[in-house]
């Protein structure tokens, strides 16, 4: 008996040294890292609010077929204490435009920009000279354009119809 004995201990010995080799090997070939470095935490940024800024002038464009939602929204900025005389309200040349979005010209109206946005209900925010000649005043102008999105009504698809 103590033949086998000494045979089962040589064959424990022989598996932990080739269990120890196996895991030498990888840890010299960088397969295994003993002391792992923590990955870094993604640091949430925070999201830009905004800053409501009544001294801006606003140009508020309804590019939807939806009559009135132009002074609708006039009527939300001037009770939200804007002056009647800073906010004009037109319809577009457009009646299918996507996204409603606030744009601002300088840099320096984001800010402004953001905070029209969120309190007319969320829009998108977008840096554009395209409407800074409807500034009907020498300061600051922000533009809102009314899109589908605010919408009640589909817009009116061209029918495939040749009769019609």
């Amino acid at each position: 008996m103590n033949g086998w004995v000494v045979l089962l201990w040589s064959f424990v010995a022989a598996l932990v040294l080739i269990i120890a080799g196996i895991f030498g090997s990888l840890v010299v070939m960088g397969r295994i890292d003993l002391f792992p470095e923590s990955a870094p935490s993604a640091v949430p940024t925070p999201e830009e609010t905004g800053v409501v800024d009544t001294a801006f002038s606003v140009m508020i464009l309804n590019a939807t077929p939806d009559e009135g939602l132009d002074a609708l929204m006039r009527e939300l900025l001037i009770n939200n204490g804007w002056a009647a005389d800073t906010v004009y309200a037109s319809d577009s040349d457009s009646t299918d435009f996507a996204t409603t979005t606030v744009y601002y010209v300088e840099d320096d109206d984001e800010l402004a920009a953001i905070g029209l946005a969120n309190l007319i209900g969320g829009a998108d925010v977008q840096q554009s000279d395209v409407y800074a000649g409807l500034n009907r005043t020498d300061g600051e102008q922000l533009t809102v354009v009314i899109g589908l999105d605010r919408s009640t009504t589909a817009p009116v698809a061209p029918s495939d119809d040749p009769a019609s």
